[in-house]
């Protein structure tokens, strides 16, 4: 028998091999693939935006194409609108109790929650319900808790309990409605958050947890040390989010005061609301919603550039 053999594998020179040469220059392909989107976002979103930007200095009444050239006359009403100021106050007061109560307890729930107990699936499920449910269902269903009869909602389980002494025209006075309003806003979000948190939680290595225990570390200490500075992410987040929602604050407003009683709910999402849809001044309402945008935008710039600085010293 004959041994078979197999010839010698040729050696390849690297200068023998050619690179390939890609078909076609310009843009990256996946810019290609996104153009599309690109395109019906620019046509369906940034093109109407820019061409209803343009009303804000015009008196157009919201009918019809019959609009004056007014310039800064919208504006220069809005700096000198009591409704108009008083909804600005009305937003950021909103938007700083949402921003430190729905965080605080999102994380406070995010922390109870990431522990060994065995319900801790169903809690996390009881804290996060609120959150899928419709913001308008939500408003009804707190507008009846808040319901000023005495034999009623809230006021009935104060009296149950022998605290009737505290029965309150939730959103019928002016003082309470804007605290009735975030409380609600707060309870059916605290569980988006707290599952933000959550998420961050998960990330948190063990490790760490443990060799600071070994070290006599505090259940405080750990956490002043380890688990908030490795929370910076989720932090940014969640204070990005509820800032954003603080500052757009509508479908509640509407839904369970109408700005009311009087004007003391009204934020200025209410107000450009009002003002173009009841009052037909869609040119100063293009000026509200204008100076919103550019306030949301302010704000958020000044916000994420500080958060993320947080994150990068953490």
């Amino acid at each position: 028998m004959t041994a078979l053999t197999t010839p010698p594998l040729k050696s390849v020179r690297r200068d023998s091999v050619r690179p390939v040469k890609r078909r076609g220059s310009g843009i990256a392909p996946p810019w290609w693939f996104a153009a599309p989107a690109l395109v019906v976002y620019a046509l369906v979103m940034l093109y109407p935006s820019i061409v209803g930007a343009g009303s804000a200095f015009t008196d157009w009444a919201g009918v019809g194409e019959q609009r004056s050239f007014v310039g800064l006359e919208n504006f220069r009403q809005l700096v000198h609108d009591d409704q108009a100021l008083g909804a600005l106050r009305n937003t950021l007061l909103l938007t700083i109790a949402i921003v430190v109560v729905q965080n605080g307890l999102g994380l406070l729930l995010a922390l109870g929650v990431h522990t060994t107990i065995k319900s801790r699936m169903v809690l996390r499920v009881i804290f996060f319900a609120p959150v899928v449910v419709s913001p308008v269902m939500v408003s009804f269903l707190w507008k009846y808790v808040y319901n000023p009869a005495p034999d009623a909602g809230l006021n009935a389980v104060l009296n149950a309990v022998g605290l009737g002494a505290l029965r309150q025209d939730w959103l019928g006075d002016p003082s309470l409605a804007i605290w009735s309003v975030a409380f609600t806003v707060i309870w059916q979000c605290a569980g988006y958050s707290m599952v933000i948190f959550l998420a961050g939680l998960e990330g948190v290595p063990q490790e760490l947890h443990e060799s600071a225990m070994v070290d006599g570390a505090s259940t405080v200490a750990r956490f002043r040390h380890i688990t908030w500075p490795l929370l910076a992410p989720a932090v940014t987040i969640n204070v990005m989010l509820s800032t954003v929602g603080g500052l757009t604050l509508f479908t509640q407003i509407i839904a369970m005061t109408n700005g009311g009683p009087g004007y003391a709910t009204d934020t200025l999402s209410t107000v450009l609301y009002k003002q173009a849809f009841v009052y037909g001044k869609f040119g100063y309402s293009t000026a509200v919603a204008l100076v919103l945008a550019i306030f949301v935008a302010a704000v958020s710039f000044i916000q994420i550039g500080y958060l993320r600085s947080r994150e990068t010293a953490a």
